[in-house]
């Protein structure tokens, strides 16, 4: 069934479209189809879905109908709206685009564009050697099947040890791998989470965690994060006691997209309302290897769990490399079970060759991951001075870990800046994006996983186009001619 985003939601997602005065230059229906554009390339509206009727929308923007057909007409043109009369318009890829590695939308020759959008380092160079090591150790495996739901063991007891060795003491019964973090989240999600459950989330937060949970067609309620100091505890808890949601999912470590660290004390308390209030809790531990600056990060919120209310999940992406799909579950051995039977539906097993080279990786983890944190505190080093240096107005708190920092924009621009990015070769994720109903306007994500001088490069660029959104077209005027 196709679904339907009615005028008021696309108006919410819309925002202030038209209200920049840089954006006046260009009529109305051209702003228009510009913001939905917009929307579509940075993924808060997906593919397939049929737009609002074109009365409809004109009434939830108060615009004429005449400007929203103008815009409907200019995205079947340019390829993001497909229409059949009588039934109505659905949002399309348009020729010469893919879906890039970050979920935004992106044209085929993208080859120079400064990709901001996705957060995830470069391959490290112990990859090929670890690659050549798991194939010598493959014939181990070819005997059997090679469906394993859970996870090949030796895996298993490399994961485990790492939860052992930070203190929370884990057997692989404990431990199942996934295809990746945010395989490993659908599957919990599938378990405990049934459609329609309340769920709370942080504001802002991962954008792939907001789409599972839309696609569970949850009932989300948010907890917002202080810009500055992260967590309030209190409106935290009262949250967990209020709303009592089935199931609460967090960033414990190093949140994406703000970089804050919850303190220990936090942890414990969550824990214990979570458990009073019913809720399971859902952790987020992609970032937890990649503390900067020598931060210690506190103990893992499973260590206060009695009650197998916490479930944990992590994975190879962010200290590792993406392109591995190397992910896990770890939870009480039964829940473990149930996850893997539930698997089996799905997509059987991850490949025996990722999850020898994953524990290949593991083992040279002491070389790898120092190696990760001092390129990342250079490249965030980098680009913090380049965003003062160029863009002064930007407020921007330093994180203490992780791949990325939360800038407070000059103003409510964040959509439209990331469409006048793109223009000069930069892709950015707009705040909006880790919010929901088209909020956070006010912030952009910004990874430091790029090369230093790719980071400045892209912030003289922004500081470019930023300072373009807000000049308005002065009027030319003709010198007066002189007659002879």
């Amino acid at each position: 069934m196709t679904s339907t985003v009615r005028g008021s939601q696309l108006a919410r997602l819309l925002g202030h479209w038209h209200a920049l005065p840089g954006r006046r230059r260009n009529p109305d229906y051209a702003a228009l189809a510009g913001a939905i554009r917009g929307l579509l390339a940075d993924g808060r509206l997906p593919l397939g879905v049929r737009l609002a009727a074109e009365r409809e929308l004109a009434d939830a923007l108060k615009v004429s109908r005449t400007t929203v057909t103008a815009a409907y007409r200019e995205l079947r043109e340019s390829g993001h709206l497909t229409s059949r009369r009588g039934a109505g318009s659905w949002t399309t890829l348009p020729g010469g685009h893919k879906v890039a590695s970050s979920g935004l939308w992106t044209p085929q020759d993208d080859l120079d564009m400064i990709d901001l959008g996705c957060a995830a380092l470069a391959a490290p160079p112990e990859l090929m050697p670890a690659a050549a090591a798991a194939a010598q150790g493959l014939h181990r495996y070819l005997s059997g099947a090679g469906y394993h739901p859970t996870g090949i063991v030796e895996l298993r007891e490399a994961v485990a040890q790492g939860y052992t060795d930070r203190g929370l003491p884990t057997s692989p019964d404990q431990i199942m791998v996934t295809s990746g973090t945010q395989h490993a989240l659908d599957l919990v999600l599938r378990l405990m989470a049934p459609p329609g459950a309340p769920v709370l989330l942080e504001s802002p937060t991962y954008p792939n965690a907001l789409a599972a949970l839309s696609a569970r067609r949850a009932r989300i309620a948010t907890h917002g994060l202080d810009n500055d100091e992260g967590w309030d505890a209190d409106l935290l808890l009262d949250g967990l006691r209020q709303t009592r949601p089935r199931l609460a999912y967090l960033i414990p470590e190093f949140q994406n997209p703000t970089g804050h660290l919850m303190p220990a004390a936090l942890r414990e308390r969550v824990v214990a309302t979570a458990h009073a209030a019913g809720t399971d809790l859902v952790i987020d531990e992609s970032f937890v290897d990649l503390p900067l600056d020598g931060t210690e990060v506190p103990p893992p919120v499973a260590c206060y769990d009695r009650h197998s209310r916490v479930v944990s999940i992590g994975g190879m992406s962010k200290p590792y490399w993406g392109g591995l799909r190397i992910g896990w579950v770890r939870a009480s051995a039964p829940l473990v079970q149930r996850l893997a039977a539930l698997r089996v539906g799905v997509d059987m097993a991850s490949p025996v060759l990722d999850q020898l080279v994953a524990v290949q990786l593991l083992d040279r983890a002491g070389i790898i991951v120092p190696e990760r944190r001092r390129q990342l505190a250079e490249q965030r080093d980098a680009l913090v001075a380049a965003l003062r240096r160029e863009l002064p107005e930007w407020r921007v708190r330093v994180p203490r870990g992780g791949v990325t920092l939360w800038a407070e924009l000059d103003g409510p621009v964040s959509s439209a800046l990331s469409r006048a990015a793109e223009e000069v070769g930069v892709r950015l994720a707009p705040g909006p994006r880790f919010g929901v109903d088209g909020t956070l306007e006010r912030f952009v994500r910004l990874p430091f996983t790029l090369p230093a001088a790719d980071l400045e490069d892209a912030v003289k660029r922004l500081a470019a186009v930023r300072y373009d959104l807000e000049r308005t077209r002065r009027p030319q005027w003709r010198e007066p001619a002189i007659l002879t």
